[in-house]
């Protein structure tokens, strides 16, 4: 006879058993939060980007603001939020590219970094033919980074990848495929997964040196920061263009975002445009010279500098200028401008014994490049 008693205990088993069903079907990202106030469940409801304006700040151990920067006045990304309104596949199929993007990879300055790190390489490390000289490099990530999620993606792989990604914005997946070279296509990657998933990538003959929960200044919230990027190459001499493409330009072996990011949405959106309009006119080659301007550190370095001065993001009437390479030359620790974080030569290129880097010991030597991957 089923009394009340038993009826409240087989309610309670029911309910139990579909809770623990749930759960184990949740899909847990890891994702990296050195600071523990920051994130927790019991932080506000983050909140999404629209009309941004950010401020540009120096960040040193004294001041909080550099001297010689444009004073541009900041409110937070996150200061404003617009509901986003549903819309189908068909109403987004006639809107512009970087709409589209930005509706597919909607950016929230104030969640987390995500807890990926991505490679790439002809083979993956349970394989035979990764090369040995890789395997020490490879492994330092996960081992700085224990709970992340670390792939080393394959170029078969990446293909299934994109399309899964981006099957909703078919532009971006026939310039991902037209592409001639295989560089083209591993920078192009680089970009389109962090700005579909977020997290850190990494070239593979790069090795960790420090976590990345000290890539940015104990003293800056996570919440505000939404990219961090490092120099490359600071050339001062007067014959720098024959050697580099731009005065100061940034690295992109190695790169940490949050998913959405306005700058990967910028150039995902002008690679694939750019593409498109090569291919129609039938001037898409293989010309490797193009390579550094097409997909490179050259357009990286670009968007970047774009995004710094782009007054859709930044509230420029109390400026003093564009911000430009003479803002970061030189530097020896962090900048802050807006949501970017941009670190010295040392962080990203410690060791090559030019242009200011110091060596692999140097407090703020993060990651180490070893120049291999072919």
């Amino acid at each position: 006879m089923l009394t009340p008693r038993r009826s409240v205990i087989i309610a309670a088993f029911v309910l139990t058993f579909f809770y623990l069903l749930r759960s184990s079907h949740t899909p847990k990202v890891p994702i990296i939060d050195p600071d523990p106030t920051q994130g927790s469940s019991e932080s506000p409801p983050s909140k999404a980007v629209t009309a941004n304006k950010q401020q540009t700040t120096g960040l040193t151990p004294d001041k909080p603001i550099t001297s010689g920067m444009p004073g541009v006045h900041i409110q937070s990304l996150a200061d404003k939020k617009q509901a986003v309104k549903q819309q189908t596949l068909a109403d987004l199929s006639g809107k512009p590219l970087r709409q589209q993007l930005a509706y597919q990879f909607p950016y929230d300055v104030e969640g987390k970094f995500p807890g990926y790190i991505w490679q790439t390489w002809k083979w993956t490390p349970a394989s035979g033919e990764f090369g040995e000289n890789f395997r020490p490099s490879e492994a330092s990530w996960s081992e700085m980074h224990p709970g992340f999620v670390h792939e080393v993606v394959t170029d078969q792989v990446a293909v299934h990848l994109m399309k899964h990604l981006y099957a909703s914005v078919p532009d971006v997946l026939e310039a991902y495929s037209s592409l001639p070279l295989p560089i083209m296509k591993a920078d192009f990657f680089r970009y389109l997964i962090l700005l579909a998933r977020g997290g850190i990538y990494a070239d593979i003959d790069t090795a960790a040196i420090k976590s990345a929960a000290d890539w940015i200044p104990e003293d800056v919230p996570r919440s505000t920061i939404g990219l961090v990027i490092g120099i490359e190459a600071d050339p001062d001499r007067p014959d720098w263009n024959e050697w580099y493409s731009r005065r100061i330009q940034f690295c992109q072996w190695t790169i940490q975002a949050k998913a959405g990011h306005p700058v990967l949405r910028d150039l995902v959106a002008s690679i694939t445009e750019e593409t498109l309009k090569r291919k129609k006119a039938g001037t898409l080659d293989s010309n490797h010279k193009s390579v550094v301007e097409f997909t490179g550190p050259a357009i990286w370095t670009d968007k970047v500098f774009a995004f710094f001065n782009n007054a859709d993001y930044f509230d420029m009437s109390t400026s003093r200028g564009n911000i430009t390479w003479e803002n970061f030359t030189g530097i020896k620790q962090p900048k802050r401008v807006g949501d970017v974080i941009v670190l010295p030569i040392t962080s990203f290129s410690p060791g090559v014994q030019q242009m200011g880097a110091g060596e692999d010991d140097d407090p703020m030597a993060f990651v180490k490049h070893e120049f291999e991957g072919k």
